[in-house]
């Protein structure tokens, strides 16, 4: 191993004081859960013994036996027996799980029935324990998958949610494993192309795939069929720009491969003003509201696009945007700082349009005029200023209805 590794993964890897807390924290928590013919079991990255120095996420897998509890609320009967635990919170999914928050550490309880079989499957989380198990079979890897993922967390292409649209943590193990190394990854990620197929436990003949998966699961620029679950896209949820960025990622870093492409590059209001280098800076603060991660996670994304849309429909000419989240979520929009003109060009339909008099009517008090066979008037911008018009837009019920309260800064 090469002294350039050996630094960042002594900077991922969490230490063994860190190990010791997390593991007496979800033991202390496994002791709590006390179910007639149900066991909870550690689950998720941790069980994997693949989570990132830092990362205090526990997942707990309460397994009920499906002899005695198929058909019943499992979510329910997990809540009564969570009742002397006063601070946790439900998470409404698919099955409705619970979450408690001890001190940095999250811990997630998940209800799900002890199958025996991934056919024998009522809900997507009941599989979560033959994902753990696939990946303990490759524990010779765990340094490498941990590479891996801090690499992308430190890029933004990390997670699944629906305001990331990137890679999952079990999708990254995966590739990692059919890859065999994280360079060997990266080699391999600088060469993709879009309608990649990966099949690494041969579950198909490659050319039976894509007639055999639903037509829902194969729209993804990465079909990685889940090891555990042939009929599954692992990576359904991933968007052309992240299999993109991923790609332009991994080429740069094979030219620089340089540990600071481990290192998250904070949104900080000083590194934004320096990024804007004198250009128009337009900073938007917001609380998000309440409610489950992925769900507050999707209306801040609204948020930002339609931000985004809506200064490129009034002609501001957009530099360069980003948005980050922790407590409170970070919007810039970086300007070309120029006040636009104060007439603009209105177009309407075209010469020989039937909809033509309806313009014209609409727009009688103005001159008429066209501009290859398409007609247009031209009249006064409400705003020419990019800061004026924002001032006026974080007002609107549709970025209200997202945000708990929202400023400019």
């Amino acid at each position: 191993m090469n002294k350039s590794k050996k630094e960042v993964l002594a900077r991922i890897s969490p230490s063994l004081e860190e190990k010791k807390k997390l593991n007496d924290i979800a033991e202390a928590m496994l002791s709590k859960i006390k179910i007639k013919n149900a066991l909870p079991t550690l689950g998720g990255s941790v069980a994997k013994n693949t989570w990132l120095k830092g990362n205090h996420d526990i997942d707990i897998y309460v397994k009920f036996d499906p002899k005695y509890y198929e058909g019943k609320d499992i979510s329910k009967i997990l809540k009564q027996s969570l009742k002397n635990i006063k601070k946790k919170d439900k998470v409404h999914g698919s099955r409705d799980y619970f979450q408690i928050m001890q001190e940095t550490y999250t811990i997630e309880l998940v209800p799900i029935l002890d199958i025996k079989k991934v056919s024998q499957a009522i809900n997507i989380t009941d599989v979560s324990p033959f994902h753990v198990k696939w990946v303990k079979k490759h524990k010779s890897l765990c340094d490498e998958m941990r590479l891996t993922k801090a690499f992308c967390k430190a890029n933004k292409i990390y997670g699944a949610e629906s305001y990331i649209k990137g890679f999952s943590g079990y999708v990254l193990e995966i590739l990692t494993v059919y890859y065999e190394s994280f360079n060997k990854l990266i080699k391999a990620v600088s060469k993709w192309d879009s309608n990649l197929i990966i099949d690494i436990e041969k579950h198909y003949k490659e050319k039976n795939i894509i007639k055999e998966l639903n037509q829902s699961k194969t729209k993804s620029p990465l079909i990685l069929i889940d090891p555990v679950q042939k009929e599954r896209n692992a990576s359904a949820g991933l968007s052309k720009e992240k299999f993109k960025l991923f790609k332009e990622l991994a080429k740069a870093y094979l030219k620089n491969p340089s540990p600071i492409f481990f290192i998250k590059k904070e949104i900080t209001i000083n590194n934004i003003k320096e990024l804007a280098n004198g250009k128009q800076l337009i900073l938007i603060e917001a609380t998000p509201l309440k409610g489950k991660k992925d769900v507050v996670g999707a209306k801040l994304l609204k948020c930002f696009e339609h931000f985004s849309k809506h200064l490129k429909l009034n002609n501001f000419i957009l530099i360069d945007q980003g948005w980050d989240w922790t407590e409170t979520a970070l919007f810039y929009f970086i300007l070309d700082k120029k006040k636009l003109p104060q007439k603009k060009k209105h177009y309407g339909p075209p010469k020989n349009s039937t909809s033509l008099n309806d313009f014209k009517n609409k727009w009688k008090n103005y001159n008429l005029k066209f501009e290859k066979n398409i007609s247009y008037i031209i009249m006064d911008r409400n705003y020419r200023d990019a800061k004026s018009f924002m001032k006026d837009f974080i007002k609107k019920d549709y970025i209200k209805e997202r945000v708990k309260s929202i400023k400019l800064i």
